[in-house]
């Protein structure tokens, strides 16, 4: 698994109304696609059977449809402004019931000699019969697949050396949220212009090589019907801004450094004056970095900020409490059985809340309002006073718990599973931010460090939760500072990495402080690519393992850019 602060999406709030739709009910849809969707789906769960074989007791259909607009530059001139729309479908049968089906084989179905596997793309203009045909077949092909797969999962319970204690499916009560907003407002001609201006000042940093400027605005509307009844179509709006920088040290160490802004409306984009401002400070930090200290490996003492903090829990305890890893053989199951038992201080809580769409004015990346197998969204408490009290749960159920809290997510491509959306963490005990640094320090000095670390921006991290791997898990700094035992002096230090073993780890855990923040990313695991956000605080450990990175080294240009004529014009200006 692993996080990054790279999006192309962020979610927006649409107003909805949710109310419980019965499995018979079925209230006209002013929508073509869910009309067609609905019309096929009631077709295959009356008619949909095969000779002396098993009808299917579960259907569901799934729409992902992507309208994104997108504009970049380099240079002070614009390299692409285009649009991009698509429609993907994913279709899931189900034989057997609730207690078993055929889910359970988890391998994908190839018949023998089979040429032909329906496409899952739906079409773009309005035409029901086109969208059916393709419903259709997939629905056709996947029960085929089930009934093959139903066979081979109670073929397998004759070996077994155990009773089936966990059911294939929860059941959960039909819900019917259907959104209908506002067309996407985006001023493509003032983003251009923005570009060409925003790409165009970094060439007054000539040690910078390559950089970019990315503005992006993508509607994604998720459809969902099912045999049970439910019924959604939501519709999330996603903004951002993105500005990345290149460079490389004189020993060959490549440098990157980006800023982003992410918002729920056109009208909360970034002004283009702040976005250059942020830009400029972004590569004038870059540049000092080329002449930064690398650091040795080494365990040390460290302070988070909250940004590094929130990907540090996302990738120590996050994944570890998704719920399908709770069961699974070929998972380490770091929680498995530790219900009510303390995993963390007592001083912390975790809950992970997708139905917050902000904090303190921040848009957070992981709001949604139904997931991806049409559960409503709703808050997931996992640990309390550091005692552990529950997990990340889908529709797949896990041992002592047979209900989905809202947490089955999916790019639209895999089935989906349990996994974060908001994850908050808070300190129940917290001091200043300028005490926990005084505290940073003392740690340092009582340990007889030579110096600290203070974690100020995080690019990401990736974590291994597998059984067959080393329970172990790894975070990049984008900028960091080395403070001395000694003097107490900070310096900006470049080319670590922070790695540990999570139980390790959080035992490592000192304090709080009372400053919150925001990481706003992208989490990619086996059920896809989703949106997430961290709330943390900052937060200091008594001590975590620091590596070097693993860039690679090259020489730099051997020629300056060209035109410098113009960039030392636009340095006198």
């Amino acid at each position: 698994m692993s996080l990054t602060d790279r999006l192309t999406w962020v979610p927006i709030s649409i107003l909805a109304v949710l109310a419980p739709l019965s499995a018979t009910a079925g209230e006209p849809v002013d929508d073509w696609v869910l009309g067609a969707m609905e019309q096929e789906l009631a077709r295959n769960r009356d008619a949909l059977r095969m000779d002396d074989y098993e009808p299917a007791y579960f259907i569901s259909y799934s729409i992902r449809d992507s309208d994104r607009q997108y504009v970049s530059g380099k240079s002070g001139a614009l390299f692409q402004s285009n649009r991009y729309q698509n429609r993907f479908i994913q279709v899931d049968v189900r034989v057997g019931d609730y207690a078993m089906d055929s889910s359970e084989d988890g391998e994908a179905f190839f018949s023998s000699g089979q040429k032909f596997i329906p496409n899952n793309l739906a079409p773009l203009e309005e035409s029901a019969t086109a969208l059916r045909r393709v419903l259709w077949l997939l629905t056709d092909y996947k029960y085929k697949g089930a009934l093959v797969s139903f066979l081979k999962v109670k073929g397998k319970q004759v070996n077994e050396p155990r009773k089936r204690t966990v059911s294939s499916m929860t059941r959960e009560d039909p819900v019917r949220l259907v959104e209908n907003p506002k067309p996407l407002e985006f001023d493509k001609a003032q983003w251009e212009e923005a570009v060409r201006q925003l790409s165009g000042a970094l060439l007054d940093f000539p040690e910078i090589f390559d950089s970019s400027v990315e503005v992006s605005a993508t509607r994604l509307t998720r459809y969902f019907v099912n045999t049970e009844g439910t019924v959604v179509k939501t519709v999330d709006d996603y903004y951002l801004v993105f500005v990345t920088a290149v460079t490389r040290a004189d020993d060959g160490r490549l440098l990157q450094d980006a800023i982003s802004f992410y918002v729920r409306s056109q009208s909360d984009l970034p002004s283009t004056k702040m976005v250059e401002k942020k830009a400029r400070e972004m590569a004038g930090r870059l540049v000092r970095m080329r002449d930064a200290r690398v650091l040795d490996p080494a365990t040390v003492p460290v302070l988070m900020s909250p940004e590094a903090t929130g990907v540090f829990f996302h990738e120590t305890v996050g994944h570890r409490l998704e719920g399908q890893r709770q069961d699974d053989d070929e998972e380490g199951r770091t929680f498995k059985g530790r219900l009510d038992q303390r995993i963390l201080p007592d001083f912390i809580d975790v809950k992970d809340d997708p139905t917050l769409k902000q904090w303190d004015g921040i848009p957070l990346n992981g709001h949604y309002r139904s997931d991806d197998e049409g559960v409503s969204a709703r808050p997931a408490f996992l640990v309390e006073n550091g005692v552990l009290k529950g997990f990340l749960l889908s529709r797949k159920p896990i041992e002592g718990i047979d209900k989905s809290n809202g947490h089955g997510r999916s790019d639209g491509f895999q089935r989906p599973v349990g996994r974060m959306g908001n994850l908050i963490i808070r300190g129940t005990r917290p001091v200043s931010s300028r005490r926990l640094e005084k505290m940073l320090l003392e740690e340092v000095r009582r340990q007889g460090k030579p110096y600290g670390l203070i974690i100020d921006t995080i690019a990401g991290g990736s974590t291994n939760t597998s059984s067959y791997g080393y329970q172990a898990f790894k975070g990049v700094p984008k900028v960091a500072y080395r403070i001395d035992a000694k003097t107490g002096e900070k310096e900006l230090i470049r080319g670590v990495e922070i790695v540990g073993t999570p139980l390790s780890s959080i035992s490592k855990i000192v304090a709080t402080s009372k400053r919150y923040g925001v990481f706003n990313g992208y989490c990619g695991a086996e059920s896809g690519s989703v949106p997430v956000s961290t709330v943390a605080p900052e937060m200091l450990f008594a001590e975590i393992e620091l590596q070097r990175s693993q860039e690679g080294k090259e020489r730099k240009p051997i020629l300056p850019p060209p035109c410098s004529a113009s960039v030392e014009a636009r340095q006198e200006r």
